[in-house]
């Protein structure tokens, strides 16, 4: 008898009516004979809800006092799913995590899962019943609650998928799949039947919403298939595996672009040995995230420009620390907040030549300045202004023949 991991994001849970649909979900492959394991979000809006309330009552909230706040969102739809399915017939219960109990380890708000103990929920399910999980969440060795970060419930799925040993991990969410890019931002995008761990991994860190990377890579390091459906369809959804588990002959898979970002050149910096450290070590310090970065030498070595990228709510933050840097000496600081970037994804590039020309060729057809690029062995992103994604997007699908 297989058993599947079935995770609902709090869209599929968001009212009463889509509980009792995502009920029927659950009895779908319950009556196939599989041993179901449930795990759920919080209804959607609920735990925003918290998180204001928790603003409400202090400017620096509690951070333990804000998982054990937060946590209870998920209690409420997993009751609710749970007393659902008994009052359709089935055997079934909720469990908060700490009864299980599912370990973590991290700080509070962004601990990452550890192990899980299964004695008991196994026990349960070869009894016939459907536990129905909290997701988001765990007790760390202080019996004290904490949270994995914001969609966490796609991690606590992963790891329960790993602990069980279970033939399937199943994401509902509200979109029918991966697509080849945002198909809010472009119609012709067309829906990704099968992707790759890494593929899938940088589309989650470079914009796609359909999946965290730490989830994705969860997923991989223990060799997890993922599928992601809608809970408001019955399609086909996206297949997340690895490379040694399938084949694609698709050179790229998918299109990214990303918003909110900023670009940030430091001019004339005298350049010595450590002067990108001395810039990027208060930066660290401070928790912003630096993505792309250019250096150029002057003529005579002398000198450097250093140009790199940040998200734009970082910007006034990033500012203020260069300047207070007493460790680096330059001429100038200039700032463009109007730029974006856009990346190609696919494991295909790794073998195939003549990538790298032909995306930058369909760019300049479109008269696309690019500003800065970065590359992977699965990725090409370039930096472009803002006010050009759409084009440029819409130039690469057509390039790579992923309409």
């Amino acid at each position: 008898m297989k058993t599947v991991v079935l995770k609902f994001g709090g869209t599929s849970v968001g009212s009463i009516d889509r509980i009792k649909k995502v009920c029927k979900i659950i009895a779908f492959y319950k009556k196939k004979k599989y041993k179901v394991i449930v795990v759920s979000s919080a209804m959607s809006g609920v735990t925003n809800e918290l998180v204001s309330k928790s603003k409400l009552i202090s400017d620096n909230f509690d951070r333990a006092e804000y998982d054990t706040l937060v946590s209870t969102g998920e209690q409420v739809s997993c009751a609710l799913i749970a007393g659902r399915l008994k009052h359709i017939g089935f055997k079934s219960r909720s469990w908060t995590s700490w009864q299980l109990p599912i370990l973590t380890i991290g700080p509070h708000t962004s601990a990452r899962i550890n192990s899980v103990r299964i004695k008991g929920l196994k026990n349960y399910i070869r009894s016939g019943g459907i536990p129905v999980i909290t997701g988001f969440q765990g007790v760390n060795e202080n019996l004290r609650i904490t949270t994995i970060g914001r969609s966490g419930s796609d991690a606590t799925a992963i790891m329960l998928a790993k602990f069980i040993k279970a033939d399937e991990c199943i994401i509902f969410t509200d979109v029918d799949g991966v697509y080849t890019t945002d198909p809010r931002q472009y119609k012709k995008a067309k829906k990704i039947k099968k992707i790759f761990y890494d593929e899938m991994l940088e589309m989650a860190s470079l914009g796609s919403k359909v999946m965290q990377p730490t989830s994705v890579q969860d997923a991989k390091i223990n060799n997890i298939d993922i599928e992601v459906k809608s809970s408001f369809v019955s399609n086909s959804g996206t297949l997340i595996t690895g490379y040694k588990k399938s084949f694609s002959d698709q050179i790229i898979t998918g299109i990214s672009s990303t918003k909110n970002d900023a670009k940030i050149t430091v001019v004339g910096v005298k350049d010595r040995p450590g002067v990108a450290a001395s810039i990027f070590k208060p930066l660290s310090k401070n928790l912003i995230n630096v993505d792309m970065v250019v250096q150029n030498i002057s003529l005579d070595g002398r000198e450097t420009d250093l140009t790199f990228t940040i998200k734009s709510e970082d910007l006034k933050k990033t500012e203020r620390l260069i300047k207070q840097n007493k460790n680096i000496s330059f001429k100038k600081l200039s700032f463009d907040k109007g730029v974006s970037k856009v990346s190609i994804i696919g494991v295909g590039m790794i073998t195939t030549p003549g990538i790298t020309y032909r995306m930058f060729q369909a760019l300049a057809l479109k008269k696309i300045n690019i500003l800065v690029i970065s590359t992977s062995e699965i990725k090409i992103s370039v930096l472009v202004s803002a006010k050009h994604v759409k084009r440029a997007v819409a130039a690469l699908h057509k390039e790579f023949k992923l309409e």
